[in-house]
């Protein structure tokens, strides 16, 4: 028997079964749909978490003074991050950072909508905006001249703008008290990335020079401090490398927390592997679940062919082209199902993009190639059995068979 042969004879049986073949093909198409939303969800992830990070800053080093139990104030005072610390730090690894930063923070009062609120300022430079991956919504951010000559200007977040005065282009140029001075707005900014309340800032939060800010503390105190590191494959020697350079600038024994994303980024990953894995573990179930349903089928099938089975081995057919016919309509279920599934998985990630803006999901080419390869060979694997019992009945008992 020739192939075209076997295949016409697979595809008539098929179609003389149609709903039978549907449903068991439907199985199939399921499992590798999932293989490859699966594969899609896992990249996704990891996409979108590294977004998240690199929103935050990307490469960033943060530290702060850890403060110990038995220390006097004047040893805390002394031992807090300062500017000059941070000088050091753009001095020392000028060749591997992108820049150095920090703020001061302080909190002071104000009136919103008739009523005295208390509202959080702090304090930074211009290369704030940078290292924290900041959006500048309306005018402009902080200048190298803002912060040398001690400019009375200021900027509000998103949230803070749009309550004071409606809207990011109206704030600009108003003026606000800060501390009983009067600073001039000229620009409002949010984080590209939602911290959740996680980082310094907060949905109402006034940003003004640091070197203004200064002239309302006590304690000159930064904390955090970035450090934004050109290659990521030096995040990790350069926090360490911080951390010295602190505690050679302090007093013998002040400690430092020096941190970087990296921590994070891999628990992240983790957590998205571990994800992954149990989800290719129930695409894989499903997959084996409709192997199983196609070999049942087939089994049943073989059951009620036994007297055409007989028919064609008592004029001539061989008992390996009964094995082949069997063995092929077991590939085409599992073949189409597969092919079906494909495009449901594709179809599904595509249309998403299509009808939500400024979202991107990649999809593996090797999940397509796989979910293939697995549908043919569940096709082969389950389809033996029943292949091989059809080729094994005794022609004379064929013929016999009710």
């Amino acid at each position: 028997m020739r192939f075209g042969e076997a295949l016409g004879f697979s595809l008539q049986a098929l179609r003389q079964n149609p709903v039978r073949s549907l449903l068991t093909g439907l199985g199939m198409m399921i499992g590798t749909a999932s293989v490859i939303l699966v594969v899609t969800i896992s990249l996704t992830s990891q996409s979108y978490i590294l977004e998240q990070i690199e929103g935050v800053g990307s490469n960033m080093i943060f530290a702060s003074y850890e403060v110990g139990s038995q220390q006097s104030s004047a040893e805390v005072n002394a031992d807090f991050v300062k500017m000059s610390d941070i000088q050091a730090v753009r001095e020392q690894f000028a060749n591997r950072i992108v820049a150095a930063t920090g703020i001061e923070s302080n909190i002071d009062s104000m009136f919103i909508d008739g009523r005295e609120e208390r509202l959080l300022v702090i304090g930074s430079d211009e290369y704030y905006q940078p290292v924290r991956n900041l959006a500048v919504l309306a005018g402009r951010f902080l200048e190298p001249g803002d912060v040398t000559l001690r400019q009375k200007v200021a900027l509000l977040t998103e949230k803070l703008a749009k309550r004071l005065y409606g809207s990011q282009e109206a704030a600009i140029g108003q003026k606000i008290k800060i501390h009983s001075l009067q600073f001039t707005v000229i620009g409002t900014f949010k984080e590209k990335v939602e911290s959740f309340g996680q980082s310094e800032l907060n949905a109402e939060t006034v940003l003004i020079p640091i070197t203004v800010l200064q002239y309302f503390i006590r304690v000159e105190r930064i904390d955090p401090m970035y450090v934004q590191v050109r290659q990521p494959q030096d995040v990790e020697p350069l926090t360490r490398q911080v951390t010295q350079l602190l505690e050679s600038r302090h007093r013998a024994g002040a400690k430092y927390k020096v941190e970087n994303l990296n921590a994070i980024l891999d628990a992240a990953k983790s957590i998205a592997g571990i994800l992954s894995l149990v989800l290719v573990l129930v695409s894989t179930i499903a997959l084996a679940i409709s192997g199983i349903g196609i070999m049942n089928i087939m089994l049943v099938t073989v059951t009620e062919r036994t007297r055409e089975i007989g028919v064609r081995m008592a004029i001539g057919a061989s008992r390996r082209e009964i094995q082949v016919q069997f063995l092929m309509e077991a590939t085409l279920i599992s073949l189409t199902g597969g092919v079906v599934g494909i495009i449901v998985g594709v179809a599904g990630p595509l249309s998403v993009q299509l009808f939500v803006d400024n979202i991107k999901i990649p999809i593996s080419i090797w999940s397509i190639v796989i979910a293939f390869a697995v549908s043919s060979l569940v096709g082969l694997v389950f389809g033996m059995l029943p292949a091989n019992r059809a080729s094994r009945l005794n022609p004379t008992e064929a013929l016999r068979y009710e």
